[in-house]
């Protein structure tokens, strides 16, 4: 196969027509648009409108890694994570990240990285991620949600990398976290 050279790429943009809200919830939205396809047509595009989210790769001075095990009602069971959160409207990436890993952990960080940006469901919603790196852990006390619950607790590197390999870690922000973190600690990204 060929490869490509993209110097003046063919447009793909599709204009919205008509936007509605279906449904708008706590945590997210679901919008219904009508939109002009970049060959003239109309089409529908259904997506969730979400606020974004953090997600904080929390390393301590040994190369453990910090995680929450936490329930997660859409699939009736308990997932190993790292620390992440939504981002309040108007709140920086990082200011978040701090503030999450704090209240979800009791931990804060002396040290912050900025890592990487996915959007993990480009085909139904807006959602991004923002990674932090965060290094020079101090425990405190945490400031959890009434209505959030998790066990919060320290993993070697590499029995941490034997739980992806195994499945035992299986939650999609978490693993990206790690094989960055694999990275950043192996090959000095």
């Amino acid at each position: 196969m060929a490869h490509m050279k993209i110097d003046n790429p063919l447009s793909l943009t599709e204009s919205t027509l008509t936007s509605e809200t279906v449904f708008q919830g706590r945590l997210m939205h679901v919008k219904r648009d009508h939109v002009r396809l970049p060959n003239g047509g109309e089409s529908t595009r259904e997506y969730i409108v979400h606020p974004g989210a953090v997600v904080v790769i929390p390393v301590f001075d040994n190369g453990d890694v910090l995680l929450e095990r936490q329930h997660r009602y859409p699939l009736h069971r308990d997932f190993i994570e790292f620390p992440a959160g939504k981002i309040d409207p108007g709140e920086a990436d990082l200011l978040c990240a701090q503030r999450e890993l704090e209240e979800e952990t009791g931990y804060t960080a002396s040290e912050w990285r900025e890592v990487t940006t996915i959007y993990p469901c480009i085909g139904y919603s807006d959602e991004r991620l923002a990674f932090y790196l965060a290094r020079g852990l101090t425990l405190g006390d945490h400031a959890r949600d009434p209505d959030e619950f998790l066990e919060v607790f320290r993993l070697p590197f590499g029995e941490a990398m034997d739980w992806l390999r195994s499945g035992k870690i299986c939650e999609t922000k978490t693993v990206i976290g790690l094989f960055w973190l694999e990275k950043l600690r192996d090959q000095g990204w």
